[in-house]
C-alpha cells in the first residue's frame, strides 16, 4: 500500500498521466478495489480513470480543462464577428488604434486574442521582402509603358568616370526612362541638367513610342521635382517638359517632396549603370561613348536578366505582354542631346517641321 494520499501524489507529480495509467494499468490485471487500496484511493477515482482509459486511451488520462462553459463577461458572437472584420479593413493597424477609431468598449487586449484565436492577427510591419513582393506583383499588372520613370543623374561623382570626362569632354549628365512593368530603359545624355535638355528627351521618346504604337492614354511619366522637370517653383503654368508628356495624352505625375524612395525603379538602373558601365568602361572619345552606351543598353533591354523579375530580361517580359512586339521596339539608340539641341535650333533658322531621331 502506498504511504502517501492519492491526491498528494498527483498535486507534486510532474507526470500525472504517467500515474493514471500504471494505475489503470494494476486495476485492469487486479481489480478496482485491491488498486484503491494499493493506491490510497477511493475506488470511486480508480474506476473514474479506467473508464476514461476504456474509451478513450492514453491520452484521456490528462486533467479536463476547468474553464467553464458559460462566461457572462465573454465578448457576445457578434461583437467578436464584427472586430475579425475589423482586422481586414484596417490590415496593418494595431488593436489599441483600433479600439479608438471605431469607439470600442473591448480591450485591446481582448481585441488581440479575439484575431489570434481566429487567425487574423499579424504583424503590424511588414518586413521589407514581403512589401517588394507584393509591388512587383502589382508592377506586372500594368500594361506595357502604362508606367514609367524618369530621372537625371550626375556623372561627375564617378571617381573611374571624371578624368575622362574632363580630358575628352564626354557628358556630365545622364536622363533615364524607365518602364515600370518589364524594366526597359531608354538614355539620353548632356553636358548639363535643364529643363530644355527634359523637354527634347521627352519628345525622343515619345516619337519612339508612338511609331511602335506603345503610347497608352493616361500612361502615368513619373518624375521628381526638379526644376529640370517642373521648371521654377513659383510656375503658373505647366512647364515645357509637362506639356510635352502631356501632348500624347500622358499623365505628367511628380512624387512627394523628400520621398525619393518613390523613384526606386529608375534609381535602381542609376546604381546598376555606375558598377557595370561607367566604372569599367574606357572611352577615347564623346563618339565612342555614345557606341558603348548604346552596346550596354542593349545588353541590358535585351540579353541581361533581372533577378527581382524572375530572371527575365525586359524583352522577355515585354513579351509576354505584347507577343507581337518587335524587337526594335526596345532598340532606341541613346541620344546626345546637346546635339539634338543643336539640330533642332539649325532647323529652326532655316525654317521647316522636324521629327526628332537619333543624331
Amino acid at each position: 500500500m502506498c504511504p502517501y494520499p492519492w491526491y498528494q501524489v498527483m498535486r507534486l507529480s510532474k507526470d500525472k498521466k504517467q500515474q493514471r495509467y500504471q494505475m489503470v494499468i494494476y486495476a485492469k490485471e487486479h481489480g478496482v478495489k485491491p488498486t484503491a487500496r494499493l493506491y490510497a484511493t477511493t475506488p470511486k477515482t480508480v474506476r473514474k480513470w479506467l473508464l476514461r482509459f476504456i474509451e478513450g486511451g492514453y491520452k484521456e488520462l490528462d486533467d479536463l480543462s476547468r474553464r467553464p462553459h458559460h462566461s457572462p463577461r465573454a465578448v457576445p458572437e457578434d461583437d467578436a464577428k464584427h472586430i475579425i472584420k475589423l482586422k481586414t479593413k484596417y490590415k496593418r493597424v494595431g488593436a489599441e488604434h483600433v479600439r479608438i477609431l471605431e469607439n470600442l468598449s473591448t480591450s485591446a487586449k481582448t481585441i488581440r486574442k479575439i484575431w489570434r484565436k481566429n487567425g487574423v492577427s499579424s504583424r503590424c510591419r511588414r518586413k521589407k521582402h514581403v512589401t517588394k513582393q507584393n509591388l512587383r506583383e502589382i508592377k506586372k499588372q500594368f500594361a506595357l509603358f502604362e508606367r514609367s520613370c524618369e530621372d537625371t543623374k550626375d556623372l561627375f561623382d564617378i571617381p573611374e568616370y571624371w578624368p575622362q570626362m574632363r580630358l575628352k569632354g564626354l557628358p556630365k549628365t545622364q536622363y533615364t526612362f524607365r518602364e515600370v512593368s518589364c524594366g526597359v530603359q531608354f538614355l539620353g545624355f548632356a553636358d548639363e541638367r535643364s529643363l530644355t535638355h527634359a523637354e527634347l528627351f521627352a519628345e525622343y521618346i515619345n516619337e519612339h513610342l508612338k511609331r511602335h504604337g506603345l503610347i497608352v492614354e493616361n500612361g502615368i511619366r513619373q518624375t521628381d521635382n526638379g526644376s529640370e522637370y517642373i521648371g521654377s517653383w513659383s510656375a503658373k503654368e505647366p512647364s515645357a517638359y509637362t506639356l510635352a508628356v502631356e501632348s500624347e495624352k500622358l499623365i505628367h505625375g511628380t512624387i512627394p517632396p523628400g520621398a525619393h524612395r518613390f523613384q526606386s525603379d529608375v534609381e535602381t538602373v542609376h546604381n546598376l549603370i555606375e558598377t557595370e558601365f561607367y566604372e569599367i568602361e574606357r572611352f577615347a572619345d564623346r563618339r565612342e561613348f555614345m557606341e558603348k552606351a548604346h552596346t550596354y543598353q542593349l545588353f541590358f533591354n535585351l540579353e541581361r536578366p533581372n533577378t527581382y523579375k524572375e530572371d527575365k530580361s525586359p524583352w522577355q517580359l515585354a513579351k509576354e505582354k505584347r507577343s507581337n512586339l518587335p524587337k526594335k521596339a526596345l532598340m532606341l539608340p541613346p541620344v546626345d542631346l546637346d546635339a539634338l539641341l543643336d539640330k533642332k535650333l539649325a532647323n529652326q533658322a532655316i525654317g521647316g517641321y522636324h521629327v526628332y531621331s537619333a543624331p
